[in-house]
């Protein structure tokens, strides 16, 4: 329960802050794949940022807990913050 509402908060502000109010639609699809891709599918999803290995594999590391949430709760927490995201693009 206490990722999910890191992940909440962490999307509230990168969305929310009044200097830049539109999200990066690279971050709206990264998310997304974190909570609701398979490992393989999200790993490739990550390929596209070049990011050190070192921080791919902390990041399937944390993968790993969300995907010991429930299913419907990882969709639940992906609609809502789809919703967050539509409200700071206006």
């Amino acid at each position: 329960m206490r990722l999910s509402v890191c992940l909440l908060l962490v999307m509230l502000a990168l969305c929310c802050y009044r200097a830049n109010a539109v999200v990066c639609q690279a971050l709206g699809s990264e998310i997304a794949g974190f909570l609701l891709a398979g490992k393989p599918v999200f790993k490739i999803q990550l390929a596209k940022f070049k990011a050190p290995l070192e921080a791919v594999t902390a990041k399937m590391e944390v993968k790993k807990c969300v995907d010991l949430m429930a299913y419907e709760n990882r969709v639940l927490i992906t609609k809502t913050l789809g919703k967050i995201a539509e409200k700071c693009d206006r």
